[in-house]
């Protein structure tokens, strides 16, 4: 009885998960990193020396605060969804090698690795069916479904 309500509202579980991780996005380290401008952009691109990209820190700082902002909004409307989280995946493996590369202890190094996995379970699963993205776009699955 139980697992067949958990299974019939699954969706619900993708819901809550978009809404748990989409609000500390856009509210606590996406607006942080876009309010901090230039220096803090600078700061955070840096982060690309780890892999030995050597230029453009303010542009990949730019790019990582804005896929943090940004793509918690779209997490949190499920909104293109498996593009966001696919950004943000990336974003999270470079916080994830800082923290290495800085030989910072396990429990901070892990939490970017967690948010990792969150995103890359997005990328595969979607945004479920309450979301932008399966009101927006549901025409188009009934329509590939129908012709398959």
């Amino acid at each position: 009885m139980i697992k067949n309500f958990l299974h019939k509202y699954s969706d619900a579980g993708i819901l809550f998960i978009r809404i748990g991780i989409g609000i500390p996005f856009v509210f606590v380290y996406g607006i942080m990193k876009i309010d901090g401008g230039p220096e803090m952009w600078q700061m955070v691109g840096s982060a690309m020396s780890n892999i030995k990209i050597n230029f453009g820190h303010v542009f990949w700082g730019f790019l990582a605060s804005a896929s943090e902002f940004f793509g918690g909004i779209l997490i949190l409307l499920g909104l293109f969804t498996r593009t966001a989280a696919a950004f943000l995946a990336f974003t999270m493996l470079m916080a994830f090698i800082t923290h290495l590369s800085m030989l910072d202890p396990w429990h901070m190094a892990m939490h970017p690795m967690e948010l990792f996995g969150v995103f890359m379970g997005l990328i595969f699963i979607g945004s479920g069916k309450y979301s932008l993205d399966n009101i927006l776009f549901k025409r188009n699955k009934q329509t590939t479904s129908s012709n398959n």
